[in-house]
Order: structure tokens, then C-alpha cells, then sequence
């Protein structure tokens, strides 16, 4: 790929992020989160600061959604140049992040999951995990498919052994809540 289409590719995927962010910020969604000042990093998935800095213990799940937007353009729209895939994978995650801080997305979170005192994303925590997805599309891209899976997996374990949660049991628990699991989660 030439310069001026790489460029051409990164300046559609920055818009889109952009986008997603000014729908975000449109919806309510504060820009940094209810403490008013931004920061990189909440370790502590229980405290009032997840999903409002820039990245915290679920990010490392958007890695996975960026792994598996490769695999899923791979099989269905393989003859697309890469970059385009890549920003459709962008897309995917960035419309991603706008539902998932509809209210009918956040009370389900809190009716659902662990995710109790969960009242939304900060627009700075949804542009970190869109461009955590884009890392994880290119890391698939780039390396090879067992390396891929393996590193997803690890980061799944390492999460529900850390954190108690990870991307399959935040899905499993939106879908179809397991008072086991919910328990098992809760059980710090």
C-alpha cells in the first residue's frame, strides 16, 4: 500500500472514531467521566473510575473484538484491501461503543452483569477501546492465527482469574444471566 493510501485509510479510520465520539458526547456521555478531569489508567474494575479513563481491565477485551472483526472480514469480505477492512473493523467497533451506552444497553449491565453501579462509558474510555479494536485487528493481521488465538485466549483467563470477568462472560451474562456466575463474579 502506498503512502497516500495509508493515509487515505488512517484519516477515514480517525473520522469514524471522531464520529463515534461526537454521537457519544451527544448522547449524554460525559467527556472524562463524572470526576471532571481525564486520566490514563483505573486498575480497580469495582471502582467508580472503570470505563471512565482511558483504559482499565476491559480494555484488554477490546483487543479480542479487534481479533475477531479480522476473522469475521476475513471470511466474508477477504478480497477487500486490508485497510479497508481495517476500517470497517473500526466501524463495527465504534458503532459497538455507541450501543453499548444506549440505556437500554446500560440497564441490562446493571440488571444482568456484575456491573452494578454501571451508568456508561466516558467518550475518552469508548475512543480508547476503538483504537484498543484497531490494535487488535492489526496485531491479526499481523501475526500468525495460532499466536492470535492464543494471546486471546490468555487474556480471557487472565481476566477471569484477575477481574472475575472477561469478553465470553460479559457476553454469557448480557445474553443469558447465570445466577452461578453472577455469584462466582460477585465473590471477591
Amino acid at each position: 500500500m502506498t503512502g497516500v493510501a495509508t493515509s487515505a485509510i488512517l484519516t477515514v479510520g480517525a473520522a469514524v472514531i471522531a464520529l463515534a465520539a461526537v454521537l457519544l458526547f451527544a448522547m449524554g456521555r460525559t467527556p472524562w467521566g463524572p470526576s471532571g478531569s481525564p486520566g490514563l489508567w483505573s486498575g480497580d474494575p469495582w471502582s467508580s473510575q472503570t470505563s471512565q479513563r482511558l483504559a482499565d481491565p476491559f480494555t484488554f477485551t477490546h483487543i479480542i473484538h479487534g481479533a475477531v472483526y479480522y476473522w469475521l472480514l476475513w471470511l466474508v469480505a477477504r478480497k477487500l484491501p486490508l485497510g479497508l477492512r481495517g476500517v470497517l473493523a473500526v466501524a463495527l467497533e465504534s458503532a459497538w461503543e455507541v450501543f453499548e451506552n444506549t440505556d437500554m444497553i446500560i440497564q441490562r449491565y446493571r440488571v444482568a452483569t456484575i456491573s452494578l453501579g454501571y451508568y456508561g462509558d466516558s467518550v475518552l474510555n469508548s475512543v480508547g477501546d476503538m483504537l484498543t479494536a484497531a490494535l487488535g485487528f492489526t496485531l491479526a493481521a499481523r501475526l500468525p492465527p495460532r499466536v492470535t488465538v492464543i494471546g486471546c485466549i490468555l487474556i480471557e483467563v487472565i481476566l477471569a482469574l484477575r477481574i472475575r470477568d472477561s469478553l465470553f462472560l460479559n457476553i454469557l451474562m448480557l445474553i443469558y444471566p447465570i445466577d452461578a456466575v453472577k455469584h462466582w463474579q460477585l465473590g471477591r
